[in-house]
């Protein structure tokens, strides 16, 4: 049967790739799988476990967890039976995890860990409509109507011997249009919002990006961004899930590099803070190395650089492929096998890739394929191809999903096609403001198509600095451009209706310590250090040094260190690592009114 819905898609995988491996597990110190026949059997069986319960077609479950196999299991089994998955940061607060449940009606709340399930507890009472809380691993004392997970899929063996073909009928009952997901987005400022996706907007995303994309069954994924978010739940799950690929989980993001070398995936999905750190890690490790090494390092570096604007312009020379060669032997070969030696490209989305990251792991054999979205939009707007990429672009309009993209007269990004969401859950008053009558959706990104129809995304609208001059400035080129220096963690411009630009910088303390043993500078810890003059000094001639390209409004003037770095548990940065402006703007109020003084 022809695929319209994302269940009917697995179903067909599981008929056509039954004995290819689907998802792998770190379990006892290595990756083990099970195939889709396997797979096929877990979901089914879990969604009349659900059933079970009370479960049918239109009714809200969400998902409390860290990324693993019983999250794709879960999600699988919840839209099977025409169910919606309203899927919940395991990061987020009892009181923000309140609000969403409340406001989506989910009925059932999935979790993993016994912390979690307190989280649940401890809110339980406040959520007339939640009925039951499911727990993955051990839970001591579980409460009236706590039911352990696993216990789930025996109950759907039993439902099925007394409903004979009732799973058969809820997938074959799904419509295109029938919603499968409520997606609420983290956002900088205000409460979440629940984006609504159907199955023909996730879908359609789906069978775009993998044909554009050219994923495989020979493919395996590594994942690591949060399923919660819908561009790993679009790009890692539902992608190699179509594909008949195979999905390994990261053990968590400290891991991520142990488990790339021994997952060994050929694709991944990041965003680009992963991408920053790696980068400076290179750096510093060139940098430490003996003189002869580090020469080897930074000709490589260049032969790479030169190698791939040939590739773009006409075809290398054969001294310079030799050169290529060598240079794949002596250096690119150590980094590509940091990374598992399989792999074919990373896909980085969520926040701007800096230009010259992208081209540094080009020139050393590595393919990031940039590309751009939003949750409203299921979420792929725009993505880079392996052999047609554009550094400093998110790639052309992935017009393989239908997608059509538009330049509105103040610079707004628009999108039209099948991936735009059906709206806001209970929220017809701010979809109005998104949506307009014609279905573009206003992004709130600011950006432009270049000549070859790329497209190429300048700063959020709401971000753009109007200094009290009238000059324009969009910080987050500037604040990029910044990242690629390895002592600078994390960077704030500030500048709105003053007259020069300003930061606070969270500097990388790591090579500062290195910093400091090389200058004989003592200090008990990072405090100690954000106003010691030499770090000052050092920290403000990287901003020279990568600022002096701007325009002279663009340039930073004044800068306060801050020895804490942004987290998300502190509530400063979003679950995909962008930082809430407003709120770090709030909490640094007396530095930066210090700054301008």
């Amino acid at each position: 049967m022809t695929a319209s819905t994302l269940t009917q898609a697995f179903l067909n995988t599981v008929k056509n790739h039954s004995s290819n491996i689907s998802l792998l597990s770190k379990i006892n110190g290595e990756y083990q799988g099970i195939d889709y026949n396997e797979l096929g059997q877990r979901v089914k069986n879990l969604a009349l476990g659900l059933a079970s319960l009370g479960i049918e077609k239109g009714d809200k479950v969400s998902i409390v967890a860290e990324n693993r196999a019983e999250w794709t299991i879960s999600d699988l089994a919840i839209l099977s039976l025409g169910a919606v998955n309203v899927p919940i940061y395991p990061t987020l607060s009892p009181k923000h995890m309140e609000y969403i449940l409340k406001d989506a009606d989910s009925k059932i709340v999935i979790v993993s860990t016994a912390e979690l399930a307190d989280k649940i507890i401890e809110i339980f009472d406040n959520l007339p409509q939640l009925e039951h809380l499911l727990y993955m691993e051990y839970y001591s004392e579980p409460k009236a109507f706590m039911l352990y997970f696993d216990y789930l899929f025996e109950k759907g063996a039993e439902f099925e011997k007394e409903n004979p073909g009732y799973y058969e009928k809820a997938t074959a009952a799904i419509d295109p249009d029938d919603p499968c997901a409520i997606v609420y987005t983290s956002g900088t400022t205000g409460d979440p919002k629940g984006a609504v996706l159907s199955h023909a907007n996730i879908f359609s995303n789906v069978k775009g990006g993998v044909e554009t994309l050219n994923i495989r069954s020979s493919d395996r994924f590594l994942s690591f961004l949060p399923l919660c978010h819908v561009f790993e739940r679009m790009g890692g799950q539902f992608c190699p899930l179509y594909a008949g690929g195979s999905i390994a989980y990261a053990e968590s993001v400290e891991k991520v590099a142990q488990n790339l070398t021994e997952a060994q995936p050929t694709i991944m999905c990041s965003v680009p803070r992963l991408f920053e750190k790696m980068y400076t890690k290179i750096l510093e490790n060139a940098e430490s190395g003996s003189a002869i090494k580090k020469k080897i390092f930074y000709w490589a570096l260049r032969t790479g650089e030169k190698y791939a604007a040939a590739q773009r312009h006409a075809k290398p020379g054969n001294i310079l492929s030799i050169k290529q060669q060598l240079a794949q032997e002596l250096v690119y070969s150590k980094i590509q096998q940091k990374f598992g030696g399989r792999l074919r490209y990373f896909i980085s989305g969520g926040a701007p890739l800096t230009k010259e990251i992208g081209e540094f792991f080009h020139a050393m054999g590595v393919m990031i394929l940039e590309g751009y979205g939003l949750t409203e939009s299921s979420p792929v707007i725009a993505v880079n191809e392996e052999g047609k990429m554009k550094f400093g672009t998110v790639g052309p309009p992935l017009s393989k999903a239908g997608v059509e993209v538009k330049i509105a007269e103040d610079g707004e990004i628009l999108s039209r096609g099948p991936h735009i969401m059906k709206g806001y859950y209970k929220n017809p008053e701010a979809t109005r403001e998104v949506i307009d009558e014609d279905g573009w959706l206003h992004t709130g990104d600011i950006g432009f198509l270049d000549e070859d129809g790329y497209l190429v995304i300048t700063d959020r609208k709401k971000n753009i600095i109007v200094t009290s001059g009238g000059k324009n400035v969009a910080p987050a080129a500037i604040e990029n451009s910044l990242l690629t220096s390895p002592y600078i963690e994390q960077i704030l411009i500030i500048g709105d209706k003053r007259n020069f630009l300003s930061a606070l910088i969270f500097p990388n303390w790591e090579l500062i310590n290195t910093f400091c043993e090389q200058n004989n500078i003592s200090y008990q810890s990072p405090e100690d250090l954000v106003q010691h003059e030499q770090i000052v000094q050092k920290i403000g001639d990287e901003i020279d040094r990568l600022g002096s390209s701007f325009a002279r409004f663009e340039q930073i003037k004044a800068f306060r260190l801050i020895a804490e770095p942004l987290s998300i548990a502190a509530g400063e940065l979003t679950p995909t690592l962008k930082i809430k402006r407003k709120i770090v703007e709030s909490k640094y109020t007396d530095l930066i009114e210090e700054m301008y003084a």
